[in-house]
């Protein structure tokens, strides 16, 4: 007899669990977005509090209006892969500015930050090893999965070091991690990983999706902060969080991103990334570089955020970025919490395995809110913990943040 193909574990055993106790939280439609951070949901204006927006630029009048533009002048899209007809000038052009601003030589683009990371997966050939981070974003995972070598994955830097000392010689060995943890928000050991790299002749790729336009002095990563910019082989980005787009790229030295735009089929065979979108990313950069106050009132309130709900006991570690986690023993206690909010006005993302390792709500501020819209999830989730009689933690230590 075979096996129903549909009956696997997934979402919607989630989805199952959290309707029966009458919280409906995935795959919530918004009718309308404000530039304020609100969101209209069933006919309710709701604050939004976990958009990856980080620096408020989706609504930014210079983005929007340079993606008017670029419809006008070139159409929806180029219907058409890169090596063959749907090559633009303004892909060219995406292509160096986001080099130059990485401090890069090379860029190339994808149409999804999900697509740059799986076209890695051309840097994996039978012989060899991939190590990667067992915290890292599924994109990754795919990519490591889609290769011909063997996988492992480490939790810490001495189970790394013990596998690559085990590594059979003449084979590749490619780290994989990212920059800033999607679920938990803390930031890999980058200099350890490159110390590592370097003494087992291994080849470190950092996915920079949650720390480009936020970590770094001028907003170029987690990279510019470790002051690694030269010391990477390889950095996968995408456009849809800070640069306030859809799309992603991979940047490195011109001989590793020439070779990915050559052999990666995730890069030879989609559709280029729409001219919209294009021109957004690069309004975006601009406003990245003019507008660094962006960055500082986005940190201002992640701190905020983070010792609010620690003052209040919620343990938000080992996060010390803007992506705030909120841990619950199950996604019953989860999905209550969610909707408390939710009736509150305030909206979150609720997570949970196998995208975290456990149920959490994932709370992030933007460029676009202030010091009342931080009251106010403060204030919803003081109440909504008391209603629910969710258990608190005392004394948590006030977060010191990476930036």
């Amino acid at each position: 007899m075979g096996v129903d193909l549909f009956a696997k574990a997934g979402l919607h055993q989630a989805e199952a669990v959290l309707r029966a106790h009458g919280v409906d939280a995935f795959f919530r439609a918004a009718a309308e977005r404000t530039g304020d951070s609100h969101v209209v949901i069933d006919g309710r204006k709701v604050l939004m509090a976990g958009s990856h927006d980080y620096l408020g630029l989706s609504t930014h009048p210079r983005v929007v209006e340079a993606a008017v533009q670029a419809v006008r002048r070139w159409g929806t899209t180029v219907s058409g892969s890169r090596p063959l007809s749907g090559s633009l000038v303004l892909h060219a052009e995406l292509e160096e500015r986001l080099a130059a601003f990485l401090g890069q030589e090379a860029a190339t683009l994808t149409n999804s930050g999900f697509q740059a990371n799986l076209a890695l997966s051309a840097l994996i050939g039978r012989d060899d090893l991939v190590f990667a981070d067992a915290r890292n974003h599924a994109s990754l995972v795919d990519a490591a999965r889609l290769g011909w070598g063997r996988v492992r994955r480490y939790r810490d830097l001495g189970q790394l070091r013990a596998q690559l000392a085990a590594a059979p010689a003449g084979t590749g060995r490619l780290i994989l991690t990212d920059g800033v943890f999607s679920m938990d928000g803390d930031a890999a050991d980058l200099h350890g990983l490159r110390a590592l790299a370097d003494e087992h002749g291994g080849t470190l790729v950092v996915d920079a999706a949650h720390d480009l336009g936020v970590l770094g002095e001028r907003g170029r990563g987690l990279v510019e902060h470790c002051g690694l910019d030269d010391r990477v082989d390889l950095i996968s980005v995408t456009l849809s969080k800070s640069l306030a787009s859809i799309g992603g790229a991979l940047a490195g030295p011109a001989a590793n991103v020439n070779y990915l735009r050559a052999n990666a089929r995730p890069i030879l065979y989609s559709v280029a990334v729409p001219p919209a979108s294009a021109a957004a990313a690069l309004a975006a950069l601009e406003v990245v570089e003019a507008e660094p106050e962006r960055r500082r009132r986005l940190w201002e309130l992640a701190e905020g955020l983070h010792n609010g709900l620690r003052g209040l006991g919620f343990d938000t570690r080992p996060s010390t970025t803007p992506i705030v986690p909120v841990r619950f023993a199950d996604m019953a206690a989860a999905g209550a919490f969610w909707a408390a909010l939710f009736e509150a006005g305030v909206f979150t993302n609720l997570v949970g395995p196998p995208a975290a390792g456990t149920a959490m709500l994932r709370l992030t501020l933007t460029a676009n809110h202030d010091e009342t819209h931080l009251a106010t999830v403060l204030e919803a989730c003081d109440r909504a913990a008391r209603r629910l009689g969710v258990p608190r933690v005392p004394d948590i230590p006030e977060v010191a943040l990476t930036r």
